[in-house]
């Protein structure tokens, strides 16, 4: 489900089910055309919203299908900010950095990069943020022109 809360937020509601993701992914990438955002930043958006969801239904809510993830984008003061919730209990220790050169070299899975991903397309990035009704990844993305 989709809601306008008024013309600088919106809210995305998804239920945890992978593929679901890029329904919050094209809703952010939309806002921020609107916003007028440049087509690279868009991408990077598009990105980080996708890996952030994917997190949440994966790990966040442990593929529950009962489970919803909340997606809410807001636009103030030339920041985009993106809150991604899930009903789960957080990150028990932050993950480790990726070995990005094993991964391209195939000694180790490719998975395990989303965070890693998210911190390096946004300005900035609040994990393991906890609210009453379960953990929260908050991004913001400036506007540049």
């Amino acid at each position: 489900m989709i809601r306008i809360l008024d013309e600088h937020t919106i809210e995305v509601s998804l239920p945890s089910k992978l593929g679901y993701e890029r329904i919050a992914m094209e809703s952010s990438a939309s806002f921020a055309k609107i916003i007028g955002f440049m087509k690279d930043r868009i991408e990077d958006l598009k990105t980080a919203v996708s890996e952030a969801c994917l997190n949440a239904m994966e790990h966040g809510n442990k593929g529950r299908n009962d489970a919803r993830v909340l997606v809410t984008m807001s636009f103030e003061n030339g920041i985009l900010s993106v809150s991604v919730k899930d009903e789960g209990d957080g990150l028990s220790k932050p993950p480790q950095e990726p070995d990005i050169e094993r991964k391209v070299r195939k000694l180790e899975p490719t998975k395990g990069l989303g965070v890693f991903l998210i911190k390096q397309l946004v300005d900035r990035v609040e994990f393991n943020k906890m609210t009453k009704g379960g953990h929260e990844v908050k991004m913001d993305i400036k506007f540049d022109h």
